[in-house]
């Protein structure tokens, strides 16, 4: 290279140390990490897990909640194949009215808004309808109504996923120290399936008629559909207050992040 340049190049006589600050080298289970990142870590966990219970709830009891207002018939009236089509019919049009276009708003609104700002939107706005739906429960199951709880009840999954549904998985990607990112963001992840869980059981079980006669085979009376919607708004609530914990990552590096 010298001979190419004309010109001496003189080598490093030795290479420039790397002095770390030891105060960064905390573990996950140090004091210096709960300090640094426990409510944030708190923050992710709690609202994970509460969307979790409220979004598979929903989700999964589509089917029985439509029932039960009268928007898909009783299966006892259709056979196998019809009561399969209306299913599918139902679930396809929350889907593309709602979830999906959710998803593209996240895309188009995260870097404008910022995380936080969409997830606190996401679970007020997800608690408002919750309970828009499910305190005149007798107003919605009338023939005539049906559509405006469907309207609704779509808008909460619309914002689940222009709201918490997306950004409970990216923030703990960002907040957290490089060497503990995947840790921490695998600790929210789990607790938020464990929501899934409550929520898969809690729901199927608390959706029960309070009238022992009306239950399905082989389950005990429960809250009934109103209460557990109302439920599944103080749910949503809750989980808008733990948004307070998660700090905003827009516009920061990963250093900064790492503080």
């Amino acid at each position: 290279m010298s001979k190419v340049l004309q010109v001496e190049l003189e080598m490093e006589e030795r290479a420039e140390e790397i002095v770390q600050d030891p105060r960064l080298n905390y573990g996950l289970f140090s004091k210096e990490f709960l300090r640094r990142h426990g409510l944030p870590l708190l923050g992710c966990t709690s609202t994970w897990f509460l969307l979790d219970i409220a979004f598979y709830s929903q989700n999964l009891f589509q089917k029985d909640i439509f029932s039960a207002i009268g928007w898909i018939p009783k299966a006892a009236t259709m056979n196998g194949i019809h009561e399969v089509f209306m299913i599918a019919r139902a679930q396809t049009l929350i889907a593309l009215c709602s979830t999906v276009p959710g998803y593209w708003f996240t895309v188009a609104f995260i870097e404008i808004m910022g995380r936080f700002w969409i997830q606190l939107m996401g679970f007020f706005m997800m608690t408002v309808f919750m309970f828009a739906i499910a305190f005149p429960y007798n107003h919605w199951i009338k023939p005539d109504n049906r559509i405006g709880f469907v309207v609704m009840y779509s808008l909460t999954f619309f914002f689940a996923n222009f709201g918490p549904n997306a950004t409970t998985f990216i923030v703990p990607a960002e907040i957290f120290p490089a060497r503990l990112r995947s840790t921490c963001h695998g600790i929210s992840a789990a607790t938020g399936k464990a929501g899934a869980i409550v929520g898969a059981f809690g729901f199927l079980y608390a959706a029960q008629p309070q009238d022992k006669t009306k239950t399905d085979a082989g389950y005990p009376p429960g809250i009934g559909v109103k209460n557990s919607l109302i439920m599944l708004g103080v749910i949503n609530f809750i989980g808008m207050l733990f948004t307070f914990l998660v700090p905003e990552p827009k516009g920061k590096s990963l250093e900064e992040l790492s503080g």
